[in-house]
């Protein structure tokens, strides 16, 4: 069955997407399943500068992304892709589910990790849901994320830091989100919580990964927990990512 990506009536263009990986057959064949699913695949590439180099031309949202490539790691791929484009959203698709893999790729800006063993459907949800800024890992990864997360935030801060300016001033609103982002929560998810649009989610985020200088939802949920937010969205009964 076809899972397009549009919305009610088709109106909404389809999300462009990338796919990058040395397996000229895998490639192909991801890049195939994602098209008859709706999405619109704008470029593809088998080597780490090769796929640097064609994210400039294509700008796609979503890049899915190896980790395996020569040339350039695709970790070093991802560092350079979110540095000179914050927007774009990067998926892992690996055949590693080594706990190492995982977390370098994420600390370098990807959005979510996938691995190769996942269902086709598992793979077009997880794009769908990636191009909206949802985490999206393997069963059994996320957790792994958000204990690093804490394990980041509880390390000390920089010394400079307390003489730095004051952490700039978020709506009740903004605040509310952030708490939940912390705890791990889609956008989707956060939406139904809040009762509230799925894009008024996403505007709040924007505007907080502004306020606070912040390029992408890795660097937000760490600056959350950094806070205690996520435990405060736990004493309030919220659900697990």
């Amino acid at each position: 069955m076809t899972v397009g990506t549009a919305g009610d009536g088709g109106q909404e263009p389809a999300v462009t997407v990338m796919v990058v990986d040395d397996h000229p057959m895998w490639r192909d064949a991801v890049a195939r399943d994602l098209s008859e699913a709706g999405f619109h695949v704008v470029a593809s590439a088998g080597d780490g500068p090769e796929a640097v180099r064609r994210v400039r031309a294509a700008r796609p949202q979503v890049l899915v992304l190896d980790l395996n490539l020569p040339g350039a790691s695709g970790v070093q791929v991802c560092k350079e892709v979110v540095a000179q484009d914050p927007a774009i959203r990067v998926l892992v698709l690996s055949a590693s589910g080594e706990h190492a893999d995982v977390l370098e790729a994420v600390k370098s800006g990807a959005t979510g990790y996938l691995l190769k063993s996942a269902a086709r459907e598992e793979l077009v949800d997880a794009v769908r849901r990636t191009a909206a800024g949802d985490p999206v890992f393997t069963p059994g990864l996320a957790g792994l994320v958000l204990g690093e997360y804490r394990r980041l935030a509880g390390e000390p801060a920089p010394a400079a830091a307390a003489d730095g300016p004051a952490a700039p001033r978020l709506t009740d609103r903004e605040t509310e989100v952030l708490r939940l982002v912390a705890k791990g929560l889609s956008y989707k998810q956060i939406a139904q919580r809040l009762v509230i649009s799925h894009r008024t989610v996403q505007n709040h985020v924007q505007n907080t990964l502004g306020k606070l200088q912040l390029h992408n939802r890795v660097e937000l949920v760490r600056y959350a927990i950094e806070r205690g937010l996520d435990r405060a969205a736990a004493a309030d009964g919220d659900g697990d990512m």
